[in-house]
């Protein structure tokens, strides 16, 4: 992987049309959204890991006992 992912045209035009939807925002409403796309994020990150584990059966020392 030392090659940098590139995004697709649709994901650079997602990030256009987001990029336009920010633009308009007051400060307190990016400042809200900030928070609630971090929120999301956090648990995304914690769906993947869960998920993760299920598949690599990680979790199966605590079920067994």
């Amino acid at each position: 992987m030392n090659q940098p992912m590139k995004l697709s045209l649709e994901q650079e035009f997602n990030i256009r049309c987001f990029a336009d939807k920010v633009q308009h925002m007051s400060h307190e409403q990016a400042q809200e959204f900030l928070l609630v796309l971090y929120e999301q994020m956090m648990i995304r990150e914690k769906t993947f890991q869960e998920l993760l584990k299920q598949e690599w059966r990680l979790d199966l020392g605590a079920v067994s006992g």
